[in-house]
């Protein structure tokens, strides 16, 4: 699934770029999810609480308030993987795109053929991308969170718990199948945690210190777990 934002406060621009989108992702059987945002701190806003919740943003240069400009080094200062296309109606703007790492710019109105070339550059990216983030499904939708941010998993009956420093991400899996496909620096310290060693800050015999949540070792993975975390930890 595909999942997108638009932040235009012109309702009429906003709806071109909506249908346009619409019309492509449907010829193309992509599913997808479009969400519509009227202004910089809205989008900032909801953006605070759904990190990893939209994949690509069409945001527009000039609005009142938050511009697109400085909405986009705001998305910046959290969010490294989320694809930014630049709206505008004067394409001087567009040079200023390359500081904040933007994916493209449209000229209003948008055209289907240049949303067609969007589309297949973000799938592309997003493929790129997947070694570096950790995709899961819950009732409210798919997740690509990316592995940096990522303190720990734990189970917790039949789910398992991702934990970041922002949210937490709850979803039916279990961890053994996590530990098995999760690549980097993963490593099994119990029954039910599974912690990224770049976020360990002190190691004892029995507890690990991650960000400032203390976590147990249980005497199955103790050997193997105290190694491998000494080693990244020393590294």
């Amino acid at each position: 699934m595909l999942r997108i934002g638009i932040c235009d406060d012109s309702k009429e621009a906003s709806f071109t770029t909506y249908f346009g989108l619409e019309k492509i992702l449907e010829n193309r059987n992509i599913e997808y999810v479009i969400y519509e945002f009227s202004s910089g701190e809205k989008f900032i806003e909801w953006h605070k609480k759904n990190k990893n919740e939209i994949d690509l943003l069409f945001l527009d240069i000039e609005m009142p308030g938050l511009n697109g400009m400085e909405t986009a080094k705001l998305i910046r200062e959290e969010n490294d993987y989320l694809q930014i296309v630049f709206v505008t109606s004067h394409p001087d703007f567009v040079f200023d795109g390359y500081s904040v790492n933007a994916l493209s710019y449209l000229l209003k109105p948008a055209k289907e053929e240049d949303l067609n070339k969007i589309i297949t550059r973000t799938l592309l990216n997003l493929d790129k991308n997947e070694e570096e983030v950790f995709t899961c499904k819950n009732i409210d939708g798919i997740y690509r969170i990316p592995k940096k941010d990522i303190l720990y998993f734990y189970s917790k009956a039949r789910k398992v718990i991702c934990v970041t420093r922002e949210n937490n991400y709850e979803f039916y899996e279990k961890l053994n199948n996590i530990e098995e496909s999760i690549k980097g620096n993963f490593v099994r310290i119990h029954q039910r945690y599974l912690v990224n060693s770049k976020a360990v800050r002190q190691i004892k015999s029995d507890t690990v210190l991650v960000d400032n949540i203390e976590l147990p070792i249980s005497r199955t993975y103790q050997d193997k777990a105290v190694i491998e975390l000494s080693r990244n930890l020393l590294n």
